[in-house]
Parts: C-alpha cells; sequence; structure tokens
C-alpha cells in the first residue's frame, strides 16, 4: 500500500508551509544582499537568536493586527535576523531590507 501524505491537504499546514518558504526566500534575498554565503559560520549564532526573537514576538503581532499574512510574518522575521545580525558585528543596511512600517514600529516598541 502507497504512503498518504494526508498533510498535504491541511489547510493549516498549507499556510505554515507558505509562510516557511516566503520566510526562507527573504532571507535568501538578505543575505544575497550582504553577499554573505548562508554557509557563513557567523549565521548560525545569529538565526538561532532571531529563531527566539521571531517566536516571543509573532504571536504578539499576531493578536494586534501587525502581522496578517506570510509576506508580513516574513518581513517580522526579516527584521529579527537583521536586529540579531546586527548584534553580533554584521552590519546589515537599511536600504537592503525590504521596509515594512508596521512591522518595524512594532519591533521598536517590543525589542
Amino acid at each position: 500500500m502507497p504512503f498518504h501524505d494526508e498533510w498535504d491537504h491541511d489547510p493549516s499546514v498549507q499556510m505554515m508551509r507558505q509562510l516557511f518558504s516566503q520566510m526562507e526566500r527573504a532571507q535568501e534575498r538578505l543575505l544575497r544582499d550582504l553577499d554573505i554565503s548562508p554557509f557563513d559560520q557567523r549565521l548560525r549564532d545569529g538565526r538561532e537568536h532571531a529563531r527566539d526573537l521571531f517566536e516571543r514576538a509573532w504571536p504578539r503581532a499576531g493578536r494586534k493586527g501587525i502581522v496578517a499574512d506570510g509576506k508580513d510574518a516574513a518581513s517580522l522575521y526579516i527584521q529579527c535576523l537583521a536586529h540579531a545580525l546586527s548584534e553580533r558585528g554584521i552590519e546589515v543596511p537599511d536600504e537592503v531590507l525590504q521596509k515594512n512600517g508596521k512591522v518595524v514600529r512594532f519591533l521598536k516598541e517590543e525589542l
């Protein structure tokens, strides 16, 4: 009997897969714009810190209406990643970030 993945049909799973896909693409663009290899050793700690920041901020941002879709969630994650990288000495110029004003304001209050 062939394996049948019922997860593919769950709308919440599909939404999360799309969300994480958008976050991955945003991270790839940021690293490309910063000319940093995705395998750069400095990224490990920064990514872990960004994930922790994102996991704390995402539920609050959702409750406040800051994050309405995957694009907003990706913007929130990238801002968290930029913050984490900056704290670790990797400069992230404002011009490489795609600014989402409501996300930036929210994080200034939260961080």
